[in-house]
């Protein structure tokens, strides 16, 4: 009998988390995800594939942890004895990191190395996947590829760039697996409500809905290479199938600014986004990132990567999601997109 994989995923509760753990039971893994402790239910986004402990032969268990115990880290590593390793948890609100910086460094930059330094002392022939971010390249040059220098704006940036240099330098001193995806901004239904894009989709259903008579945004200018999260979770799987580690960027190779993003979707359930959207400067940063663009050549040649959904079928698909959930009926061509270019589609629950 041939064993299944066994994959241990940080953030499972996340929106890549989420469509990761899905990806994986599709195909055959046995999936461990580490949440945090709360008081308060925080489920939600993997609560259509979840196992009662009480039933045999599960594939997917949960595990309390927190990037800050490294303990907990290791024991966690040493028991499960994962094949592969996806860590993707983080204090990843880039505006809240100026707030909280030097929780932002502990929790983002040294709960990398707390999970290198398990996986080195406790299972060392571990493939790990390690959740970068195009946030690292700040306002270098466009296009950002492998070779783009990293020039962070925030507090969140600098610890995502010491992780990346954590994981490379772990990879060659101690001979790890151990790979960066560096994937540009990635967005999908489930989102978190306080990041851009998504905050702009619940907001216009809730302005439909007429439970909400504004949307209150920040910089409108600047710009961000925006994809399909689904996508980006199967070239994570994609890069620790690889016979050796190496670092991939992920991107459309297109972008375009917060304010089109806005006026699009707005557009989509024909309202006017002038007439709804005013600008709140707390929701400014101290230091802006203008301009982020990705050159995923790399990706293409060694991944095969080749996004289907692009800007134009995005905004679609998220509002036609937050009107669902307010209960209205979706304008249906996001709907209608999914169903065309993802005929096989493996993830539930959107």
């Amino acid at each position: 009998m041939i064993k299944n994989k066994v994959a241990l995923i940080t953030g499972i509760t996340g929106q890549d988390g989420s469509y990761l753990a899905e990806f994986l039971l599709y195909k055959g893994y046995e999936v461990h995800g580490m949440i945090r402790r709360s008081s308060a239910f925080n489920t939600q986004r993997i609560d259509h594939i979840y196992q009662d402990p009480h039933v045999k032969n599960r594939t997917l268990f949960l595990h309390y942890g927190n990037l800050v115990d490294g303990g907990r880290i290791s024991g966690l590593v040493k028991e499960i004895q994962p094949d592969e390793i996806y860590h993707l948890a983080a204090m990843s609100q880039v505006r809240v990191s100026f707030d909280m910086p030097e929780y932002t460094g502990n929790v983002t930059g040294l709960g990398v190395t707390r999970m290198l330094e398990a996986i080195r002392h406790n299972c060392p022939t571990a493939k790990l996947y390690n959740a970068a971010s195009s946030e690292m390249w700040g306002n270098s040059p466009v296009p950002q590829n492998e070779n783009t220098p990293f020039t962070p704006r925030s507090p969140y940036a600098v610890a995502k760039t010491y992780a990346y240099w954590m994981v490379a330098n772990y990879r060659r001193g101690y001979n790890l697996f151990a790979c960066n995806g560096i994937l540009h901004n990635h967005e999908s239904p489930r989102r978190g409500a306080t990041f851009v894009t998504r905050k702009i989709t619940r907001g216009i259903a809730e302005i439909v809905a007429t439970r909400e008579k504004a949307l209150y945004l920040g910089n409108l200018t600047s710009k961000r290479d925006w994809g399909f999260t689904p996508e980006y979770v199967e070239c994570m799987w994609k890069m620790l199938q690889l016979d050796k580690p190496e670092d991939f960027v992920l991107g459309t190779g297109s972008n375009h600014p917060v304010m089109r993003f806005t006026a699009k979707a707005f557009a989509y359930v024909g309202l006017d986004w002038k007439k709804y959207v005013f600008q709140d400067k707390k929701y400014f940063r101290p230091t802006e990132v203008n301009n982020l663009l990705v050159d995923a050549s790399k990706a293409k040649k060694i991944l095969d990567w080749k996004p289907s959904i692009r800007f134009q079928d995005l905004y679609k698909i998220m509002v036609d999601a937050d009107m669902r959930e307010a209960g209205l009926v979706p304008i249906g061509e996001g709907d209608a997109i999914i169903k065309e270019k993802f005929p096989n589609k493996w993830w539930k629950g959107d």
